[in-house]
């Protein structure tokens, strides 16, 4: 069963590519000058060893840090700004950062590096030497900063947007602001729409049948399972909507709650959407709805594949780079 490529709607890493991607999507630098070891020795120093030839800067074997921290900027020591992967084995000084990294040793024929908003992860073969691994690190540190900069705001973003389940609540619906209201009169969770609003202020308000002393769970519940409600009816209607203008037929719609992809579509004619999309505005679902539609007719993504959706939605490439950027509140 062929499955289309969800790269292009990755909220949960960034692995953009420095020279080309390698099979696993990981940006990579090539390691064929790197000595190759004796068989079954993996290079590196032994505890307490000198620094770095070459002039690179000293290493620290191992370093110890707080479990879950994650990519942000810190007071670090000698005050130099640090980024901390909650994995880290290793830590390098790029520039004025101390870089805290998860270091992997893999079968491979490159360097990768990946940053995500935990921070930088490096995977690196076997055979290749700590030396060789931070010139790579050196050589591409304007790139590795520029990107553990962009996903500490977007962490940052994302702790904005986590959703304290109350009375009162804000809840993205359909590109809008919602107010959760505990209303135990309600029969379920009914969706109110005041027409008569003033400008910034929520026309949207959902009255959740539960008592003002319900739990944080039960309110997250309820709204969660509202939302999916709504996600599956706005859905349907949209696929049917578009496979009718690209000549198409789907054979099953199902939802989503995948943390890495926002859909995909098998060439069985199944569809999965994520339902998380219904926090965004329409044109934002219209667009994925016809990506993955799309691949009914090419399984790829091809320039004849950008074509087919091109031609239902002119503007894709600015709503595909919104929603890269976009941001969804934590559902706990």
């Amino acid at each position: 069963m062929a499955r289309s490529k969800a790269s292009d709607f990755d909220s949960a890493q960034l692995a953009l590519p420095l020279f080309e991607p390698d099979p696993a999507g990981a940006t990579v630098v090539p390691a064929a000058t790197a000595p190759r070891a004796a068989p079954g020795r993996v290079p590196g120093p032994a505890p307490g060893a000198a620094p770095s030839p070459a002039g690179l800067p000293h290493t620290t074997p191992k370093p110890s840090f707080p479990e879950g921290a994650c990519a942000d900027a810190h007071a670090g020591v000698a005050g130099l700004p640090t980024f901390r992967h909650p994995r880290a084995s290793r830590e390098v000084r790029l520039r004025e950062h101390r870089i805290a990294y998860e270091l992997k040793r893999a079968k491979r024929r490159s360097i990768g590096f990946v940053v995500t908003t935990e921070g930088l992860s490096v995977s690196a073969p076997r055979w290749v030497g700590l030396a060789d691994i931070e010139a790579a690190l050196h050589e591409k540190a304007a790139w590795i900063l520029r990107k553990l900069a962009e996903q500490a705001e977007r962490n940052r973003r994302l702790q904005q947007a986590r959703i304290e389940w109350k009375d009162g609540a804000s809840v993205p619906f359909l590109g809008e602001t919602l107010i959760v209201v505990l209303d135990p009169r309600a029969p379920g969770a009914v969706l109110n729409v005041d027409a008569q609003a003033l400008p910034g202020v929520p026309r949207l308000t959902l009255h959740v049948g539960l008592p003002q002393h319900a739990s944080p769970q039960q309110i997250r519940d309820a709204v969660q399972a509202w939302l999916q409600r709504q996600a599956r009816r706005v859905f349907e209607e949209r696929c049917r909507h578009f496979a009718e203008r690209l000549g198409v037929r789907y054979r099953r719609l199902a939802l989503s709650s995948a943390q890495t992809r926002w859909g995909s579509a098998s060439a069985d004619g199944s569809i999965r959407l994520n339902w998380r999309l219904i926090h965004f505005a329409m044109p934002t679902i219209d667009y994925v709805v016809a990506h993955e539609l799309a691949h009914l007719r090419e399984m790829n993504h091809s320039p004849r594949f950008w074509d087919v959706v091109r031609s239902v939605m002119p503007d894709y490439e600015q709503l595909r780079g919104a929603l890269k950027e976009s941001v969804v509140p934590a559902m706990d």
